[in-house]
């Protein structure tokens, strides 16, 4: 089955600098894959030449199975910018309307669906909205296609706690229609609730990717330790495990000791073993702790500076 997104080998510079290098990244048919960085690791560039808005400096990206700058490519994907540009002369119901028609829009049911799912007024002047209801306006437009694609760059940005549940609700439903969506996202909760897999980008190169739930695992587990009353706490003997990091007192002067650790637990039980203890708990890693991980090591040959290409500001249906 032909991957819906491939880039091999995939170099992006914009003269000296390289804000990708060598990015190899398949998304299969069928799934929401999350693609998590901080700002400048090289999201956006990605975005971009997803869009055939712009072009590799090397290697091959391929979407749909064909170039992305065939205009029938775009047509089949439903994309959310970073920043989302509205002509403010339309109502909401105006600009939706003309996003239909460059689709060949049809059936309006399940746009209107979605009109009402997110709120959206469609006698709105577009001018005056702010940047939660802008982005609402942009996501009815992506997703009112149906498109075997969604392609969305933060789309939850500006959104209040109950539209960031709508949409992520709007995304399973999705997925469980064949639909297949790149998720590029700060707020890793939403990422975890909704990926099957997952890729970590820093300083312009792959830190890591597979299935969230693989990543989660190969994260740093957590230990929250209680010593028992008058028992010395060996914070210093923990720290030089190997295996041990962070490792400090949850409260001042307290019995409680929380640490991360990598790798099996064998020798912190060991160690453990030769002092009283009445509490030992170890919570189940989340991806905001997977991701830290991975954003904290060195990538051979990142970048030192931050900087990316700008997001283009651009409608979600081109």
């Amino acid at each position: 089955m032909t991957p819906l997104i491939e880039c091999t080998d995939v170099t992006k510079k914009f003269g000296d600098f390289t804000a990708l290098s060598r990015l190899n990244l398949t998304v299969p048919q069928g799934v929401v894959y999350g693609y998590l960085g901080p700002n400048g690791a090289g999201k956006s560039t990605t975005i971009r030449m997803l869009m055939g808005l712009s072009r590799p400096t090397s290697g091959q990206v391929r979407v749909l199975g064909q170039d992305p700058t065939e205009s029938e490519v775009r047509r089949r994907i439903g994309y959310l910018p970073g920043e989302l540009r509205l002509d403010e002369r339309l109502t909401i119901g105006q600009t939706l309307a003309s996003w239909g028609r460059l689709r060949g829009l049809t059936d309006t049911a399940y746009r209107d669906d979605l009109v009402q799912r997110f709120g959206v007024d469609p006698s709105r002047q577009v001018r005056g909205l702010s940047t939660g209801n802008r982005r609402k306006v942009g996501l009815v437009g992506a997703f009112m296609a149906r498109p075997e694609l969604l392609i969305l760059d933060e789309p939850t940005n500006g959104l209040d706690p109950l539209m960031q549940q709508v949409f992520l609700s709007t995304v399973e439903e999705a997925r469980a229609g064949g639909q297949s969506v790149l998720l590029s996202s700060h707020i890793l909760s939403e990422v975890e609730r909704v990926a099957d897999l997952v890729a970590v980008l820093q300083g312009g190169k792959l830190a890591a990717s597979g299935p969230t739930q693989e990543l989660r695992r190969q994260a740093a587990q957590r230990f929250h330790i209680t010593f028992a009353e008058g028992e010395d706490v060996p914070l210093t003997a923990l720290a030089a495990l190997d295996g041990a990091s962070a490792v400090e007192r949850r409260r001042a002067e307290g019995q409680e000791v929380s640490l991360a650790w990598a790798g099996s637990p064998d020798a912190l039980l060991r160690f453990l073993a030769g002092h009283r203890i009445t509490t030992l708990t170890a919570p189940e890693p989340d991806l905001e702790e997977a991701f830290l991980e991975y954003y904290q090591r060195d990538v051979p040959g990142s970048r030192s500076s931050t900087a990316e290409e700008p997001s283009p500001a651009a409608d979600p249906v081109r």
